[in-house]
Parts: C-alpha cells; structure tokens; sequence
C-alpha cells in the first residue's frame, strides 16, 4: 500500500475499523480528537524545535522513521475527526484550495511568504 493505490475514503475506513475494534467511538468527541490531534501536531514540531531550514532536512533524513510515525499520527487523528463529524475530507480540501487560490492568487503571491492580507489591499 501507498499513496499512489490507496483512497482517502479507505484510509478512513481503515481508521473507522480501529476505532471500533476498540470500543473508542465513545471517546471520540469533536473535542477529544482536536485536542489530540493539536498533541499529534506539536510532537511532530517538537522533533524540529531550535533548528534552523536547513537542519530541519537533516533531521528528516536522520530520523525519517520518528517524523513518519509523528505524521501518521496527525493523519489517523484526522480521520478520525472526519469520521466522527461526518467529513467528507476531499470535499473540504478542494473547497479550502479553492479559498486559497482566490486569497493568495500566484501573480501576487509566487515566492513570497507574508500575510494573505497584504494581497488583498
């Protein structure tokens, strides 16, 4: 399996099928799982704290194994919070990209990083 033969929707089934295997639908809460998906987030962060762009890589490449799993983490709790809301996630990606193109459109935005707001003025 990867990301070239997999779907997101069987990604997320596979997740609806752990969670239930375990009883934890209980536990999964809109609130329980933004919180923990905020922890899964902040403990991939805290693998790059202090380091600059260019170390950064470098611990990716040193430590792809503890960022993958980081990572997983922040997707599985992901889908968990689109199968507990009833999110179809492809949906909201697409709806959010397309916000996105329109607030940061390329002749104003390719290559620089400051605020959104500075293109819309």
């Amino acid at each position: 399996m990867n990301d070239n033969n997999v779907t997101l929707q069987q990604l997320k089934s596979r997740m609806a099928e752990f969670v239930h295997a375990r009883d934890w639908e209980q536990f999964h809460s809109p609130k329980n799982i933004s919180m923990a998906l905020a922890v899964e987030a902040s403990e991939l962060m805290e693998l790059f704290q202090w380091a600059d762009t260019q170390e950064s890589q470098e611990i990716v490449r040193i430590e792809r194994e503890k960022v993958e799993q980081e990572l997983a983490d922040v997707l599985a709790y992901t889908l968990s919070f689109a199968n507990a809301c009833d999110i179809d996630l492809t949906g909201a990606f697409m709806r959010k990209l397309a916000l996105n193109a329109a607030k940061y459109p390329v002749e104003k935005a390719k290559g620089k990083s400051d605020k959104y707001h500075s293109y819309t003025e």
